[in-house]
């Protein structure tokens, strides 16, 4: 198989930290591939699979509509490229959004996610914390989530596997090539959630 490309959206949140993640995932799994920075529509056609990492998720929705790169993102996802969404990337690619507190919000979504997701759904004053959570439906026994102004998803469409809970609430999901979740796997030292999607990423191309 010729180089994988992966493309990390690098308009803000954890970049270089999913670069990394996603660097040593193909590493320990000896897969031929790059991992590049991505902001421009051109950059996001080359890509086979896209990492949306966490953030501020209504400036990444409007810094990726201002340049176009939404559209292709949707363009690229709808065809079928794999795309990992993490806090704010779950956000971006969900249906619905509403915030715990101001209720419903108008930011840009790309509406691909048959999710209802709510934001800041731990609350203001656990605006950030760790806890293990689980993953049993992808192998993933057990895992350090770190959690930053976590939302937590509400509502799921029937095509939409729910991987993972905590505390009742549903945070990790997975529907057709888009894996998404509520926490930060890349600020962790444990690499197993990237290569879970580095090895949706390879199903994919196998499949093409």
């Amino acid at each position: 198989m010729s180089e994988i490309n992966i493309g990390v959206l690098s308009i803000q949140g954890d970049v270089a930290e999913n670069v990394a993640s996603t660097e040593a995932a193909l590493k320990e799994l000896g897969i031929n591939g790059k991992v590049t920075q991505v902001k421009t529509p051109e950059q996001i056609s080359k890509l086979d699979g896209l990492i949306i990492p966490g953030g501020e998720s209504t400036v990444i929705g409007h810094l990726s509509l201002v340049n176009g790169s939404l559209k292709k993102i949707k363009e690229k996802i709808e065809s079928g490229m794999p795309v990992f969404g993490i806090c704010a990337g779950l956000i971006l690619l969900s249906k619905k959004v509403k915030d715990r507190v101001v209720g419903e919000t108008d930011q840009p979504l790309l509406d691909l996610l048959d999710v209802k997701v709510e934001r800041n759904s731990f609350g203001r004053q656990r605006d950030s914390f760790e806890a293990e959570v689980s993953l049993e439906p992808v192998n993933i026994s057990k895992f350090n989530g770190v959690f930053i102004r976590a939302p937590s998803i509400t509502e799921v469409g029937n095509d939409v596997e729910v991987i993972s809970k905590f505390n009742e609430k549903i945070v990790a999901v997975k529907q057709g090539n888009i894996l998404a979740t509520a926490f930060h796997p890349e600020l962790t030292s444990d690499i197993s959630l990237h290569k879970y999607f580095v090895k949706i990423l390879q199903q994919s191309l196998k499949d093409q």
